[in-house]
């Protein structure tokens, strides 16, 4: 049985950037990888790069020459990052399915058997299928991951689930020219959003065509010559709908359930996502967990910034934790792109702040002008007592980086008037910012 310094389960961001640091430090790793098709993790091959091909080209390519030059990238990027790992004499990767015989001990495809000083969990998460009627059985059926791979646009699409992942899709797959119906069980959509910001949202998507059934519930899944069939109700009543495919958004669950953590002290917690410390160490304090596997933001970037806090604790001053990680933002790539960072207006309230709301139409900018892009709303949430920045909403074109110009403000604790006077290029989408913070 070969004995490793660590042992490394999944290809993700955070596994593949540890392994490397490893073995620059001298450290013999073995990386496991269960498919040859995962090599740098969900992002890559079926999350955040797949789907940003294919939503960049929607206005410039037809459908299927996007999903081949999205496959190209990908292939591409996939072998970059095995490359880079392989190249190195102390990594090993080892294609196959990972499960803990004991605390130390991890066996692969049931056949070969290693051990290592350390372990580290890194293995993903992946769609939840919802537990209605026929799902199983049911024809053109679709998660995220797999809907990217089909070469032909679906003409009819539904959409169980307006959450963010949902509406990325609903925005892409609309402009590419789908009829898009979205199934949402709530009166609204993303209902962690302001309700004026959700409405705006809601306004842009159906512009580009997007349909919205509300407070409806589907019950069961068919199908019926070649179609996909909806059996959902609103309000008592119910309907029927056929459509080309069906794509299910409805969350995701950690990849935990063929670890064989039970034959380990590793703890879990109802959701089956992995109990972690603020040091990301798990119950067995040698091995430890990053990534979307133990919940909470599921961002590839958190997942490097795992590894990050995972680094300090074994070579550095052990200061990074999960709790010091400063204000996260995120985007929704709808078009225009969602960005949001900090509490909303209704969590501000809610936590006691007395706030003052700036707002600014997108279409007041110069530059989303130029661009003919003026759909959209920022907002910013200001507390009134020491002129803190609370949160900020950018629905705009290119918000994905101008958001981050204002967590560093944030985590920076700089007054809103800072941002207010600072000085942009012209004409530029930050320089939005000017006006916005200008109360």
């Amino acid at each position: 049985m070969k004995h490793y310094d660590a042992i490394i389960i999944g290809f993700g961001k955070g596994g593949k950037t540890l392994a490397g640091e490893l073995a620059k430090r001298g450290k013999k790793v073995a990386l496991i990888e269960k498919s040859n098709q995962m090599y740098g993790g969900t992002c890559i091959n079926e999350g955040c790069i797949p789907s940003k091909s294919l939503i960049v080209q929607a206005d410039t390519k037809e459908y299927l020459a996007a999903v081949e030059q999205k496959e190209n990238l990908i292939t591409k990027l996939r072998q970059k990052n095995y490359d880079k790992l392989a190249q190195l004499d102390n990594v090993d990767i080892i294609d196959g399915t990972a499960r803990f015989v004991d605390n130390y001990t991890v066996e692969i495809d049931g056949q070969k058997t290693i051990f290592a000083d350390y372990i580290f969990i890194n293995t993903g998460s992946k769609s939840v299928i919802p537990s209605i009627q026929g799902i199983q059985e049911a024809k053109h059926i679709y998660t995220s991951a797999t809907i990217m791979k089909e070469t032909t646009l679906p003409k009819n699409l539904a959409i169980i689930g307006g959450g963010y992942i949902g509406l990325e899709l609903a925005s892409m797959y609309a402009r590419y020219g789908s009829q898009v119906t979205v199934f949402e069980l709530n009166e609204r959509l993303v209902g962690r959003e302001d309700e004026d910001v959700a409405l705006e949202i809601q306004h842009i998507l159906e512009n580009q065509g997007v349909q919205f059934k509300f407070k409806s519930r589907v019950q069961e899944v068919s199908n019926q010559n070649e179609k996909a069939v909806i059996h959902y109700s609103q309000d008592e009543t119910r309907y029927i709908d056929r459509f080309d495919a069906i794509l299910l958004a409805t969350g995701r669950s950690a990849n935990t359930a063929d670890l064989g953590l039970e034959n380990t002290g590793v703890q879990m917690n109802e959701r089956g996502q992995i109990i972690v410390n603020e040091y990301l160490q798990t119950d067995v304090p040698h091995i430890y967990a990053m990534g979307d596997v133990k919940g909470g933001l599921q961002f590839t970037y958190i997942s490097l910034d795992d590894y990050r806090i995972v680094k300090d604790h074994l070579f550095g001053n052990k200061t990074r934790t999960i709790h010091n990680r400063g204000h996260i933002p995120y985007s929704v790539f709808i078009s225009p792109t969602f960005s949001r960072i900090g509490l909303s207006e209704q969590e501000a309230t809610q936590q006691g702040y007395d706030v003052k709301i700036a707002k600014l139409p997108t279409a007041a900018i110069p530059r989303a002008n130029v661009d003919g892009k003026p759909e959209g709303i920022l907002k910013a949430i200001i507390d009134k007592k020491t002129d803190a920045i609370l949160g900020c909403v950018l629905l705009c074109e290119r918000s994905e980086e101008m958001i981050n110009f204002v967590q560093l403000a944030m985590n920076q604790n700089m007054k809103y008037q800072d941002i207010a006077n600072h000085i942009f290029t012209h004409p530029s989408m930050s320089e939005a910012l000017n006006d916005l913070f200008n109360i």
